[in-house]
């Protein structure tokens, strides 16, 4: 199997050090760089996963997740966000941009560890998880009305123009698109979508949806909302 590759962008050289160290020893090969702007200038879409440091002079890792998730070719990359800011709109604004995981300063290395394997396990297993909800008689276009989902090419369509969406909030429209009118669970969705190997809280879930409904305009309301159950599509 390929050595996972893994770039850590954080201006603390020290941390910048020990991450690498011991990301090292686990396996992965690590690049490093100490802001966003350096970062930017590598061949980013070599990497499997990007450890990303919130507070940085210049570009702020939020400024930067935000740049890669609107680029076709990097939209897909993991990103785990490291900072020192534990507050709740700042978690948000985070799963808002797309990440897969937050991490608050100080954290153990261990920890560290257990999160960026389960990224990377989650993320090497996305085709895998969405083939096992697809049976042979799929179409290969589930529509409604002018909203799209290819699911031999994996993307969204909305009124005939492509929207850029997340593996998570694909597999989530996916999965509501082909059986209309079934309610699912937030603990279903979680089961069906995330792997075992990642701790998803039931917000993760609810601000994927809302990203959904954003990105799907006319349609958002499609994605409907039956209180003290779950989410599910509504014709």
């Amino acid at each position: 199997m390929d050595r996972k590759r893994i770039l850590v962008v954080d201006d603390e050289e020290d941390l910048r050090e020990i991450l690498k160290f011991n990301l090292e020893t686990e396996g992965f090969e690590v690049e490093t760089a100490s802001s966003a702007e350096q970062a930017l200038q590598k061949e980013l879409t070599a990497f499997d996963l990007i450890l990303l440091d919130v507070m940085m002079e210049g570009i702020s890792g939020f400024a930067m997740a935000k740049q890669l998730k609107e680029e076709p070719a990097t939209k897909d990359i993991p990103i785990i966000f490291l900072t020192a800011r534990d507050t709740e709109n700042d978690t948000i604004t985070g799963f808002k941009l797309g990440a897969d995981d937050y991490i608050s300063k100080p954290f153990s290395i261990r920890e560290m560890l257990l999160r960026v394997k389960a990224v990377i396990r989650r993320t090497a297993h996305d085709e895998e998880t969405v083939a096992e909800t697809e049976t042979e008689d799929d179409a290969t276009m589930l529509t409604y009305e002018g909203l799209t989902v290819n699911t031999a090419e994996k993307s969204v369509s909305v009124d005939g123009e492509d929207v850029a969406f997340t593996k998570t909030e694909y597999e989530l429209l996916h999965l509501l698109l082909r059986q209309p009118g079934r309610v699912f669970s937030r603990e279903e969705l979680i089961n069906l979508v995330w792997s075992k190997d990642v701790y998803v809280l039931d917000r993760t879930v609810d601000v994927n949806i809302t990203r959904i409904r954003k990105k799907i305009g006319p349609y958002s309301k499609c994605i409907a909302t039956r209180l003290g159950f779950g989410y599910y599509f509504k014709k």
